[in-house]
């Protein structure tokens, strides 16, 4: 399959042209060379530093992405900044999470935490209950967060993205919200290039002590190749019935880092996306081994998303 082409320079508004990095170009078709075994419905891998994607599945197809929605609405909190305000945990928050069925950071109500200790609670239990807090206050109100979700998505060049709500869950629909491979590959492309979002998303365990108005907190990062796959960055985890498993992902070995997507692996096993990631990796990376990847175990009860 030939490579695909040039990359283009994402954001186009003045205010986003200096910070831009490059992402890549739309994909112009499949290739039958490529990662084996990798049963993911959609996927890509692109390396930023020669703005070339060097393999794609249906990188332009609309699907659901679940909690990887949750990148994003990290994003335009980061760039947003304050992340040292107080938010006080309403329940409102947490009952939207149970209602919806939704992955939980197990906040409690009348907690204050910061901006900066909810992106925690948001990006690495995948805490719904998180992501509102963030959105109602960031917003303000989550209608308006959303907007901004998808004004930022169309400054990115994520063309074929649409934001329905602040974290993936399947309402007003199950697929209300969509995007593509490429499109979240641009979006991961541009994230990871902030120190303030790769510390997120690079963290295994986050314990918060109790103090400050607040309670004790211990959250897992439910992406499974940290501390699994040699050189795993991040990043974020997904999971709807419609989506099936999924996960945007990147990692550096070497002076090289690659950054991608699978989407829907399995609509049953969790662990597929993970398999699919090294897979796309390893064949990106050159490594010829066939060693089968081993998941660092998790904790007894923590999230899965």
């Amino acid at each position: 399959m030939p490579l695909l082409g040039t990359a283009l320079l994402v954001g186009t508004p003045a205010t986003m042209a200096a910070a831009a990095p490059a992402s890549p170009a739309p994909p112009a078709g499949a290739t039958a060379a490529g990662p084996s075994g990798v049963q993911a419905r959609s996927a890509l891998l692109y390396e930023p530093a020669k703005r070339k994607i060097h393999w794609h599945r249906s990188g332009n197809t609309k699907r659901p992405i679940g909690s990887i929605t949750k990148a994003m609405t990290a994003v335009v909190v980061l760039r947003a900044g304050n992340l040292d305000r107080k938010i006080t945990i309403k329940q409102k928050y947490i009952d939207y999470a149970v209602r919806h069925g939704g992955s939980m950071a197990n906040l409690r109500p009348g907690d204050k935490l910061t901006a900066r200790q909810l992106l925690r609670a948001l990006m690495l239990p995948s805490g719904c209950d998180a992501a509102y807090a963030l959105a109602d206050v960031y917003g303000p109100g989550w209608r308006g967060f959303v907007k901004k979700m998808n004004t930022t998505a169309r400054q990115l060049n994520m063309g074929r993205t649409h934001y329905a709500n602040f974290d993936g869950l399947p309402w007003p629909t199950a697929t209300a919200g969509y995007s593509t491979a490429l499109d979240q590959t641009k979006l991961a492309n541009y994230a990871m290039k902030r120190a303030d979002f790769r510390k997120v998303v690079g963290t295994r365990t986050y314990s918060l002590a109790a103090g400050g108005g607040h309670r004790s907190y211990t959250w897992h990062n439910t992406n499974r190749l940290l501390g699994s796959y040699r050189g795993a960055a991040g990043v974020k985890t997904g999971y709807t019935s419609a989506a099936g498993y999924s996960l945007m992902f990147a990692a550096t070995r070497g002076k090289r880092t690659l950054v991608g997507v699978v989407l829907n692996s399995s609509t049953t096993d969790s662990t597929a996306r993970f398999t699919d990631a090294s897979k796309v990796l390893n064949w990106g990376f050159g490594v010829r081994s066939t060693e089968q990847l081993v998941l660092a175990p998790m904790p007894p009860g923590a999230n899965v998303d």
